[in-house]
């Protein structure tokens, strides 16, 4: 119409030849002359009269022209659900629509810009090219909900945590006890195992269970979210700071979740988080199977049925396992503490620094990346956890030293160090306190021979002082060998500095 408008303002206001308006417009002599004549022979004036609208002038210009197509369009929302999926492209689809309907279908060249023209029109947030499986966007909603103590009315709020599916919006919300690594890993883990496989890339929010240190190019991953990341083999990618428009579909999942969801939620009350969880678990699985307007009635979990789930990669054979991360440094006795208790290391490490990887079961001790040691994680506070193989080998020895055995070799001697280690033991808080000294004392036997210790033993009763040393000094002063003593019969520990009974009555 603006050409026909334009041939007519040249050939009668301007008063140009045909040859001058070809030449100005840019298009063939004839198409001139044949809309002049078409003008002329349809009785219209110019300027034209008020009546007469464009629609009419086009009609009566060209007479019989169908301006209906007769090509069949392509069904967009199919065809932009099938680009997201791996290998396939426009020209592939394009061959599978020609070859359905024939002479009927568009070219390739107007199929392609039909389809950028639809793309425009949509939604914002259909503007992000994603791909079948690809990404899995994951964040928390602002408002929290309640959870009431029933016997203290005292109230917690729980976090709910929410991740959606790139292609097909496919919806999975929890509550949590808060936004804490704990419960972030947790929840990661659960949504997973809800999807049934691993999708390529995980797109969380910058919060402080996921990223030590927000930055648009290099963040900072916690160890704990990048061990959960390799055991699962799929890489975490941070929203930008302050983009919300990089995580723009759990933007909108949140947005969701939050009227469809959380606001139905709103006159109930829960006392726990298993109950919480439960109400929630019957609404997601409404949300994910209502017909979505822009999908042609699919719901989300028809979508992702179709798209995102056979993209999928298999999850791991175990599931992930939560994981602390602590730099410790080993102590002189060979020990590294985690949670009040202390587990052995070779004692070789004395003084190095090593990771610990804390599980609900095991403690694993990593020294430049190699494990060195594994302990059964122990829930006694202020004890050792201490194995044969880390002691150097005077200390192994020394541990295997059971009070039983000591006692054994006690009586081997004879009955007055039998009763001597008895006394010592008797004398000390603990047993293992006792341990040290009686193998002092036995060990007097290699220099001196049993028989001296066993009757300095019983000098050491007659006088009634059990200490190593005291004992120790009579063998190395010779006095077992003046005091006259029979091996065989104990000597009774009286002292005339020994108060008995009546002293107290």
């Amino acid at each position: 119409m603006r050409i026909y408008l334009q041939i007519f303002h040249l050939k009668f206001e301007r008063h140009l030849s045909n040859r001058q308006i070809a030449l100005t417009l840019n298009i063939g002599r004839s198409t001139v002359n044949d809309f002049v004549v078409r003008f002329g022979n349809a009785g219209f004036q110019w300027p034209l009269p008020d009546g007469v609208s464009l629609d009419a002038l086009d009609k009566a210009l060209m007479p019989g022209r169908n301006y209906q197509t007769q090509r069949v369009l392509p069904d967009w929302v199919v065809m932009d659900v099938n680009l997201s999926k791996p290998g396939v492209t426009k020209q592939l689809l394009w061959q599978e629509y020609q070859g359905e309907h024939g002479s009927n279908a568009l070219g390739y060249t107007q199929f392609c810009a039909h389809y950028k023209v639809w793309k425009g029109q949509q939604r914002r947030s259909m503007r992000q090219t994603h791909k079948a499986g690809e990404k899995l966007f994951i964040d928390f909603c602002g408002p929290t909900v309640p959870i009431v103590n029933p016997d203290t009315g005292e109230v917690r709020r729980a976090a709910i945590f929410v991740a959606c599916m790139g292609v097909s919006n496919y919806t999975y919300i929890e509550a949590c006890e808060g936004q804490d690594l704990e419960s972030w890993l947790l929840a990661n883990r659960r949504c997973l195992e809800f999807l049934g496989g691993v999708p390529s890339l995980l797109i969380p929010d910058n919060l402080k269970s996921a990223v030590n240190k927000a930055d648009r190019y290099e963040p900072v991953i916690n160890d704990s979210y990048q061990a959960f990341a390799q055991h699962y083999g799929c890489p975490v990618i941070p929203a930008r700071p302050y983009k919300p428009q990089d995580k723009g579909k759990v933007e909108a999942a949140v947005l969701v979740v939050e009227r469809w969801v959380l606001a139905r939620l709103r006159h109930y009350t829960f006392h726990t988080l298993a109950s919480l969880n439960q109400a929630i678990r019957e609404l997601m699985h409404d949300l994910n199977k209502r017909p979505m307007k822009g999908y042609n009635g699919l719901s989300r979990a028809q979508l992702f049925a179709q798209t995102d789930a056979p993209a999928l990669s298999a999850l791991p054979e175990y599931p992930y396992e939560y994981a602390q991360f602590k730099l410790a440094k080993v102590a002189k006795d060979y020990h590294v503490a985690f949670d009040n208790h202390w587990y052995s290391v070779p004692h070789t490490l004395v003084g190095e620094r090593v990771e610990l990887n804390v599980t609900q079961r095991l403690v694993r001790v990593r020294y430049k990346g190699n494990i060195i040691a594994q302990h059964a994680r122990s829930q006694k506070r202020y004890q050792h956890t201490t194995e044969s193989a880390h002691m150097p080998v005077a200390h192994a020895a020394y541990k295997d030293w059971s009070p039983e055995r000591i006692r054994s070799w006690a009586g081997r001697i004879g009955p007055n160090t039998e009763h001597v280690i008895h006394a010592i033991e008797q004398s000390k808080a603990h047993i293992e306190q006792a341990q040290r000294s009686c193998l002092g004392l036995l060990s007097l036997q290699k220099r001196f021979g049993e028989e001296r210790l066993e009757r300095a033993c019983g000098i050491a009763l007659n006088q009634g002082c059990y200490t190593r040393k005291f004992i120790q000094t009579i063998l190395q002063n010779g006095r077992d060998n003046v005091v006259e003593f029979s091996p065989n019969r104990s000597i009774p520990a009286q002292h005339k500095n020994v108060r008995g009974s009546h002293y107290y009555s």
